[in-house]
């Protein structure tokens, strides 16, 4: 990998690319991703290796820093939202409009804030009912909107049409009807759902997406600090990483040059038992013993030299320089790699 994707995939999946710093939701997707991948066979040796440290990043900066505390994404703002103006949300009634992505993880979110009656409505009945039974929530009728709209006491609004759905009409009737009682009306449509007067009427505290950036933008540069502390990590963790593949990369061609000098050495081996056989059993397996320790002090100092090169060049021109010295061909790394595989294989189980 070059010098910007390893960094790259180790900040998304530590939520430090996200929109939201540090959003939990983001490591969930990277495993469901890379699920897929190897159901798909798409995935390899490789790939594996780097999501798998990934994904070990992640935790580490999460264990680490403060970056995910207080995680705020676009529907935790709702929640925030809605407390600062009505406190405790136990016992609250939603009425979400619109049966998009974001009707779902606000009612999700408002649930697990205390929120006990979510109502969904929208213009696809179908879609409304399969949303509905999903989030344990009710579908309510579009002809019945004001009645429901009387009712709640939080409002989310995520319709994709082009006319408003709450003029400042309705808005009026109902904030009568309520008696004042406080109610939040959150719209994130564009364009908007709610007529921006809406917001004047007594009682009624409206929101709109520039409010939920602001609160957005609080917590972030609350986190500032968390996620410099979090990009050390991350920087630390490549440079490590970065070592190790450069590593790996050339095992198949230390293992092809390993097994080359046991067969240069059994040939040998072989040789003298002809020309000055036969030996005794001690003296064989002290010829093996010797043959033995040979392959094995060519071969470590090898190895250690092909994988301590500081940089890709240079460790190219020297695995270049042990293929030509043990003629190994590309038959010989392929040989090489099954038995890599087979032993990575073996340890799994």
């Amino acid at each position: 990998m070059d010098g910007v994707a390893l960094p790259h995939v180790f900040q998304v999946a530590a939520g430090l690319d996200s929109m939201v710093l540090g959003e939990p939701e983001i490591t969930a997707h990277l495993r469901e991703a890379w699920k897929q991948g190897q159901n798909a066979g798409t995935t390899g040796r490789f790939l594996d290796t780097v999501i798998q440290k990934a994904l070990a990043v992640s935790a580490r900066v999460r264990t680490e820093t403060s970056i995910g505390d207080s995680i705020l994404t676009v529907p935790y703002a709702f929640v925030e939202l809605s407390m600062s103006v009505l406190g405790d949300l136990s016992g609250r009634e939603v009425l979400l409009i619109g049966a998009g992505k974001r009707s779902e993880l606000a009612a999700q979110c408002l649930r697990n804030a205390g929120a006990t009656c979510i109502k969904l409505m929208s213009r696809t009945p179908e879609r409304t009912e399969e949303l509905a039974r999903k989030l344990d929530a009710k579908a309510v009728s579009c002809d019945d909107r004001l009645f429901h709209l009387k009712s709640a006491d939080i409002v989310v609004c995520s319709t994709s049409g082009p006319h408003a759905v709450i003029s400042l009409k309705d808005a009026s009737t109902i904030a009568r009807s309520r008696q004042h009682k406080l109610m939040v009306m959150i719209d994130i449509a564009v364009p908007r759902d709610i007529d921006p007067r809406v917001g004047a009427v007594e009682g009624i505290h409206l929101f709109d997406l520039d409010d939920l950036e602001q609160v957005i933008k609080k917590h972030v540069n609350e986190r500032r600090t968390a996620a410099d502390e979090a990009n050390k990590i991350v920087a630390i963790e490549v440079q490590g990483f970065r070592r190790r593949l450069l590593a790996e990369r050339v095992t198949p061609a230390i293992v092809a040059m390993r097994l080359r000098l046991d067969e240069l050495c059994q040939q040998e081996l072989d040789f003298l038992r002809k020309k000055f056989g036969p030996f005794t059993l001690d003296q064989d397996q002290v010829l093996n013993t010797l043959a033995s320790h040979i392959t094995q002090r060519l071969a470590s100092s090898l190895a250690r030299e092909l994988r301590e090169l500081p940089d890709r060049t240079g460790q190219d021109m020297m695995t270049v320089s042990v293929h030509r010295l043990f003629l190994l061909e590309q038959s010989d790394l392929v040989e090489a790699g099954k038995k890599i595989d087979s032993k990575a294989s073996h340890s799994k189980e």
